[in-house]
């Protein structure tokens, strides 16, 4: 048997042609091991005797024909599977979507009628048969949009609805009369501050709603005293530029400001340096006043404008001016600060001479402006 594989090895080195098999002598097989454009062919052929080489010759023969075959025939193309809407509007209802007006549009597509083969010219036969006397905004409404949404949805390119579960930490307005006691009374906080810069601060943020960053670039010539408003030159990234409304206890306590430039400085009177994330540029000044009120280090700088946000919406239930005022880019970040607060907040606001509803002024005589000339 050992001279027998030799020579079959030495038969091997002679091959003249690509299928040409050879003996494997571990496993007691001949083989194919050959290369077309590129991809290499390895088989056994199951042909187990050695002296039957014109058999296993006539099953590689076969075999590298099949596989040129193979190498010549095209890719096969998968044909991306459809979606019936009756079953994509079903997995919509269960994620507890909208579901008022489907029913009818189910039954009107039935069970054939897929996601895919949807169109503007199919919606509107549906809704030729099923509002044929319909306004367009119903329409619009019950059909329309009902069927976009689905389809959104089953080809995952609807907005998917946030939730919002950030705890937002805001000040009562006794923890409040805490922290000013001390901005008042800097020293008793271990702060060198003797023209309580840090007492105005956190005046502005608490009555006008700014960010700690807004308010270090604060500029006292935007400051409207005739209607208690500050305008604010925004950020690029996080403030829509807008008026501020300050009320009347902040006005009080943040006392005199500068003529021009920087309206709020820091406790040695030097204007701060504008950078990104700038809370903490007071965040010293702020923590001994803080401390002494005995506040925890979750109260922070920002924590200012979340109590703003709270106490605006408790007291006037206004969320268009909330947003507008507290210059969000989206009213989505604002929809956390009107479910956190007691019912009795607006009327201990007030207690605390906090005042955030809107003067509309006194009674006007209608026509009272108006002369005519003859």
């Amino acid at each position: 048997m050992q001279d027998i594989s030799k020579k079959a090895r030495g038969k091997n080195r002679e091959k003249r042609n690509p299928w040409d098999p050879y003996w494997v002598e571990k496993a007691g097989d001949w083989a194919v091991d050959f290369v077309i454009d590129g991809r290499r062919f390895r088989r056994r052929l199951g042909v187990r005797t050695f002296d039957m080489k014109s058999r296993a010759n006539e099953e590689a023969k076969r075999f590298y024909s099949e596989a040129w075959d193979e190498m010549k025939a095209p890719a096969p193309v998968e044909r991306p599977t459809k979606t019936p809407f009756y079953l994509a509007a079903l997995r919509y209802m269960q994620q507890g979507k909208e579901k008022r007006f489907l029913p009818r549009i189910i039954e009107y597509f039935g069970e054939d009628t897929m996601i895919e083969d949807i169109d503007t010219l199919t919606i509107a036969a549906a809704a030729a048969a099923l509002y044929p006397h319909a306004k367009p905004e119903t329409v619009k409404r019950q059909l329309k949009t009902p069927i976009k949404a689905i389809i959104n949805f089953a080809q995952g390119t609807g907005r998917e609805k946030s939730h919002d579960t950030k705890r937002t930490r805001w000040l009562t307005p006794e923890e409040v009369e805490r922290v000013l006691y001390f901005a008042c009374n800097p020293h008793k906080a271990g702060l060198h501050d003797p023209h309580l810069r840090t007492l105005q601060k956190i005046a502005f943020m608490l009555g006008g709603g700014a960010g700690p960053g807004e308010t270090f670039a604060a500029q006292a010539e935007n400051w409207n005293s005739a209607t208690s408003e500050w305008w604010l030159d925004g950020t690029k990234t996080t403030y829509r530029a807008r008026f501020v409304l300050l009320p009347a206890r902040s006005i009080d306590l943040i006392g005199d400001v500068p003529e021009r430039g920087s309206a709020f400085l820091a406790p040695d009177g030097q204007p701060y340096v504008p950078r990104e994330n700038g809370g903490g540029q007071m965040a010293g000044a702020f923590n001994k006043i803080r401390e002494a009120a005995g506040l925890g280090k979750d109260v922070v700088p920002y924590t200012l404008r979340h109590t703003w946000a709270t106490w605006f919406y408790a007291q006037t239930k206004d969320f268009r001016r909330l947003v507008d005022l507290g210059g969000w880019n989206k009213s989505d970040t604002a929809n956390r600060y009107c479910k956190v607060a007691p019912k009795d907040l607006g009327n201990r606001l007030l207690q605390h001479g906090w005042d955030f509803r809107e003067d509309i002024g006194g009674p006007v005589k209608y026509g009272e402006l108006v002369t005519i000339r003859r």
